[in-house]
C-alpha cells in the first residue's frame, strides 16, 4: 500500500516542481504541437491542459496513475471546457487499442515509469503509423562531473520524489526503441542545480 508521502506529499511536490517558470516555458513549446486525437501520458496535475490548441486537438485523452494528481488533471480539463478521457493507469499497460493516437505527449514523465523500454514500446503500439511523440523530459546529463553528482543523489531522490531518476538517457532511449528522433533543444535549465537540470525536448516519429 503506497505511504503516506506517496499519496499526498509526492502529488503536491510534483505539482511544484513541475510548474515552475523555467518549465512552464518549456511546455509552451512543446505541448502546443499536439494534434489530431491526443494521449497525454503521465497527465496528472493537468499542468499542460493550457498550452493545447484547441483547434488543432481533435479529441483528449489522459493517463496517470496518482487519483490524486488525476482529480487535479480532470478539474483542470473541466476548467478549459475540454472533454477528456482521462483515466488511472500505467504507461507499460495502456488501456488503448493499438494505433488509434496521432500524437503522444510525454513531459517530465519517463524519469518515474517502473520500465521505460515498455512505456515506449506502448506508445509505439498506441501510435498510429506516422504519428508522433513530443516529447519534454529531465535526464541523463552529457557531462562526466555532472552524471556523477546524478548518480550519487540519486538514490535518496527517488525515494523523495516518487520514483524520479536522474541518470536515465532521452533522446537515446526513444531512438533505442525505434523512433526516428528529432531532438529539438537539449540544455541544461536555469536557475536549477545541474544534477536535476539537465532537459532535452523534440518529437520521435513512428515508423
Amino acid at each position: 500500500m503506497p505511504s503516506w508521502w506517496e499519496r499526498h506529499g509526492v502529488p503536491r511536490l510534483i505539482k511544484c516542481a513541475c510548474s515552475q517558470g523555467q518549465i512552464m516555458k518549456l511546455r509552451s513549446q512543446v505541448v502546443p504541437q499536439a494534434s489530431g486525437d491526443v494521449l497525454e501520458l503521465g497527465c496528472g496535475g493537468g499542468i499542460n491542459m493550457e498550452f493545447y490548441d484547441p483547434a488543432r486537438v481533435a479529441r483528449f485523452s489522459g493517463l496517470d496513475p496518482s487519483p490524486e494528481l488525476l482529480a487535479m488533471s480532470r478539474a483542470a480539463a473541466q476548467a478549459r471546457g475540454i472533454d477528456a478521457d482521462i483515466r488511472g493507469g500505467i504507461g507499460e499497460a495502456m488501456p488503448f487499442e493499438s494505433g488509434r493516437f496521432d500524437t503522444v505527449v510525454t513531459t517530465f514523465t519517463l524519469c518515474s515509469v517502473a520500465d521505460p523500454a515498455a512505456v515506449l514500446a506502448e506508445i509505439r503500439r498506441v501510435l498510429k503509423p506516422g504519428g508522433t511523440a513530443l516529447f519534454l523530459e529531465h535526464g541523463a546529463a552529457p557531462d562526466a562531473g555532472v552524471a556523477k553528482w546524478q548518480r550519487r543523489i540519486e538514490p535518496l531522490w527517488k525515494r523523495i520524489g516518487g520514483n524520479c531518476h536522474l541518470t536515465r538517457p532521452i533522446a537515446d532511449a526513444y531512438a533505442r526503441a525505434g523512433f526516428a528522433v528529432d531532438r529539438r533543444g537539449a540544455r541544461y535549465m536555469p536557475k536549477t542545480p545541474r544534477p536535476f537540470g539537465w532537459v532535452e525536448y523534440g518529437a520521435a516519429h513512428a515508423s
